[in-house]
């Protein structure tokens, strides 16, 4: 191999894998429980050692970040799914709903404190944010295109009404479910009175 040409290997099929489990496992419990849980323990949760955790990520900041790009990577890769469901008008409710009644909670919580330790979800992971933007406009035209979500909304209007809908997720599964069918209503283009 010629010169200072350096690769980026590939991970392998299992360290993939406890990368994954690590975030998901991080997600959850700094979600439930707080930014103070050792690494250690988020390592003995997920089955892997915190040597891992460290290789992967060198500091708690860093395993915060990576949190937030694989979450905010999770919500693209499930709004790229509805969309390429049978029905691309009704794929932003779909989204919508997800995000309040499946994470809007755990969402909500995990910004709130990451916001605490002065870090801000949408400039920490700037590529993937730009990502789960692009998806999110995506939603939103192809339910406008379909005649089923409104034409006077852009996607700075569908982030503030997301960022409610995190909000939402708080409450009783029944009332934000109710309160979802609200949000979603007023999404709908609004009918001739005749």
């Amino acid at each position: 191999m010629a010169g200072n040409v350096s690769r980026v290997r590939p991970l392998r099929a299992d360290a993939v894998r406890n990368r994954d489990r690590v975030l998901r496992v991080a997600y959850e419990t700094f979600a439930s429980e707080g930014l103070t849980v050792p690494v250690d323990e988020i390592a003995r949760r997920a089955g892997v050692g915190a040597g891992t955790i460290y290789r992967h990520f060198p500091t708690k900041e860093a395993l915060y970040a990576a949190v937030v790009e694989h979450r905010l990577q999770e919500m693209s890769d499930r709004g790229r799914q509805l969309l390429s469901s049978g029905d691309p008008g009704e794929a932003l409710f779909a989204f919508l709903r997800a995000m309040v009644l499946e994470w809007g909670a755990s969402d909500h919580v995990l910004i709130d404190a990451l916001a605490g330790r002065g870090i801000d979800v949408h400039t920490v992971a700037p590529e993937a944010d730009r990502a789960a933007r692009a998806v999110l406009g995506e939603l939103l035209a192809a339910g406008q295109r379909a005649g089923t979500v409104r034409t006077d909304l852009g996607v700075p209007e569908l982030k503030a009404i997301m960022a409610g809908c995190q909000a939402i997720g708080v409450y009783e599964p029944d009332v934000a479910a109710r309160a979802t069918a609200v949000v979603t209503d007023g999404l709908r283009p609004p009918r001739a009175e005749g």
